[in-house]
């Protein structure tokens, strides 16, 4: 039979109230996921199960009716007003002593402070902020931290899920949807090690309508946006977890690897409410890092996607030469991969550069350009001398094993930057890159690596803030472009960054893309985190959302039609601000000149409204230059039409 959820609806005779119609759950506290305790039409599998069920029900009640008066509904339907971020259950596992202790304390029992055996509480928050402190009274190893919400959702109801770093897929999702990632793969060893490595597999949950994101997230009914995000990511990174079967909202702490001694700052959240742009201002107007200020807008050439590790001197200034044609419409000239004779060691390959890079830089300065230059700070490859060399520089295990960080290359280490030795090597190079060779700009990769496992008593999301300190420090004043990187530690830290996958060279979804990780490469997936990332451009940083095609033929060819390399280049203009090509723009004839430079262009319009209307159909709406106007594109085909809006 069909089961039948009962709702509650109380008032209470105090100041204090539940808030929300409340759904009638046993929570058991070995994970957030809730228990009906019971239902109509639910049967038990045997009578003393039964019994024990509508026993708790009944006390239960009473319980309620005891505390609270006035019953003004039966069953109703949640959504009638906001959520109350107050109206929470704080659950917090620790070991003391070795012993493994699980509180559960509600909102009412916090207010005004909270005092136990082993620690107190205080949550400073005002109405639309929780900020909880603990005060140990003893060292406690903290294992679990989570804010637990009821919370039901309605089916036209969204909720974003931001991802883990700048690869991982992004997007608005509903009942029914699928967050795809490795999920039951990720416990597969050589998945953990290589595809998963880059993702959240070792920490996440991933299930039936379970979806989940990283430092902000927001629920959307209509023009109508509520977003709840984390303004400090420093004691750990905050997951997000929109459970739309057991109808629970969860903000959870990643703790792993904490102990503390002494106060410590659980969470930092905070509620905006209004339209989509409204909610956005006012959570990165309350952030404590702006926006660094030094890039509005980059458009130009990177050397990756034709070449990959293949380049040379010859190729390198071959195709600066073709960028000529873009006129002032190009401000920057990258080097990617490639340069290095491996990554972790950075020697130029004289082979390929017999010169260095310092006469390639003079000649971009010549014709206008910055000269970028493209750098992994905590990677270095399996083979490379400095992984030979120093061993002990390497992040390892609890067992003192080497941390495979990722597939590239065959295969690569993380560095570990808290050693002082480490600080020094990457610092060396840096004083290279910018005062002997003269680059302008580094795009900085991987950099999820330094923080890919908790250590020295810090959890990951510390340990990825401490790392982005040190790369600004590095940096000093110069341009950084993030990519590879959890994207609130970044926020007014780099001064662009990736929001988005590498752009595959064929525009077709490779079959595999479904069913492995959110970080895989994709024109589609790239396309989509344009879309629900837009928020970030010009507020944060500017969006780097990876290239475009127009070519034809290269050493690696584009499998794009014309259609297929417009579409990519309007979505990356419309919601991007860093701009690269990794074509041979001497090439082009005039229909690819003129699509070019339009892209290259600053999008000087407003999107007004960006959703799918269909699994595989986004539907942008947008004013340019006083037009509403319509886009609407199916991100797996490659169709589109731009109209005027109703």
């Amino acid at each position: 039979m069909e089961k039948s959820k009962i709702f509650l609806v109380i008032q209470s005779e105090s100041e204090e109230s539940l808030g929300n119609e409340t759904p009638l759950y046993i929570r058991h506290f070995t994970s957030f996921r809730y228990r009906e305790i019971a239902t109509p039409n639910k049967s038990a599998r045997n009578d003393k199960e039964k019994l024990f069920l509508y026993a708790y029900f009944a006390k239960a009640v009473f319980t309620f009716a005891r505390k609270f008066v006035i019953i003004n509904y039966l069953i109703c339907q949640y959504r009638g007003k906001c959520m109350n971020l107050k109206d929470y259950t704080l659950k917090i596992g620790y070991l003391v002593g070795g012993k493994y202790v699980e509180d559960s304390i509600e909102f009412a029992q916090v207010k005004g402070g909270y005092s136990s055996e082993r620690f107190d509480l205080v949550d400073e928050g005002g109405e639309d902020a929780v900020k909880i402190v603990i005060y140990p009274h003893e060292e406690m190893k903290i294992e679990l931290a989570e804010l637990i919400y009821d919370h039901y959702f309605e089916n036209k109801e969204r909720f974003f899920g931001n991802g883990f770093q700048s690869w991982t897929s992004s997007r608005e999702y509903k009942k029914g949807d699928v967050q795809y990632g490795l999920r039951s793969l990720s416990k597969l060893p050589i998945a953990r090690d290589f595809s998963g490595a880059s993702g959240d597999y070792r920490f996440c949950e991933y299930g039936r309508d379970l979806y989940h994101g990283f430092s902000y997230c927001y629920f959307r009914i209509d023009e109508k946006v509520e977003l709840v995000g984390s303004l400090n990511e420093r004691t750990g990174y905050t997951v997000f977890y929109a459970d739309m079967r057991e109808n629970v909202f969860v903000a959870k702490k990643d703790v792993e690897g904490l102990t503390i001694a002494s106060d410590y700052r659980l969470f930092d959240l905070v509620r905006c409410q209004g339209g989509y742009d409204k909610v956005f201002d006012e959570y990165f107007a309350l952030y404590p890092r702006k926006n660094t200020g030094r890039v509005d807008h980059l458009a130009g050439y990177t050397s990756w996607y034709n070449y990959y590790q293949n380049i040379n001197e010859e190729i390198i200034l071959h195709d600066l030469n073709g960028l000529k044609r873009a006129g002032d419409s190009a401000n920057i000239f990258q080097i990617d991969d490639g340069y290095e004779t491996k990554v972790g060691d950075w020697d130029i390959d004289e082979k390929k550069f017999p010169n260095g890079l310092r006469p390639i830089v003079d000649k971009i300065h010549e014709q206008g350009l910055k000269a970028g230059l493209w750098f992994a700070p905590f990677a270095a490859q399996f083979n490379a001398d400095i992984v030979k060399a120093h061993p002990d520089w390497l992040v390892g295990d609890k067992h003192n094993r080497k941390l495979v960080s990722g597939a590239a290359w065959g295969g690569f280490f993380a560095l570990d930057f808290e050693k002082e030795e480490v600080r020094d090597y990457i610092k060396a190079y840096f004083y290279k890159v910018f005062d002997e060779w003269g680059f302008d700009m580094v795009k900085l990769d991987f950099l999820y690596a330094a923080a890919i496992l908790p250590r020295n008593n810090k959890t990951r999301g510390q340990l990825m803030c401490e790392a982005m300190d040190f790369l600004r420090e590095c940096c000093r004043d110069k341009i950084i472009l993030g990519c590879g990187v959890p994207l609130a530690p970044a926020f007014g830290v780099v001064d662009a960054c990736r929001i988005s996958c590498d752009v595959e060279n064929t525009f077709k979804e490779k079959f595999y893309v479904k069913v492995t990780n959110q970080e895989i490469i994709s024109a589609k997936m790239a396309m989509v985190n344009s879309v629900y990332r837009r928020h970030l451009n010009g507020r944060i940083w500017a969006n780097d959302p990876d290239v475009f095609f127009l070519r034809d033929g290269g050493m690696k060819k584009a499998g794009y039609t014309m259609q297929q390399k417009r579409l990519l280049a309007t979505v990356n203009h419309m919601f991007g601000n860093v701009l690269f090509v990794s074509d041979d723009i001497g090439e082009y004839d005039s229909e690819k000149m003129e699509i070019l430079l339009d892209a290259y262009k600053k999008f000087d319009g407003k999107i007004i409204s960006a959703e799918n209307i269909a699994p595989e159909i986004i539907k942008v709406v947008f004013d340019e230059g006083g037009k509403k106007q319509m886009l609407v594109f199916d991100d797996v085909k490659g169709d589109y039409i731009i109209q005027k809006a109703d």
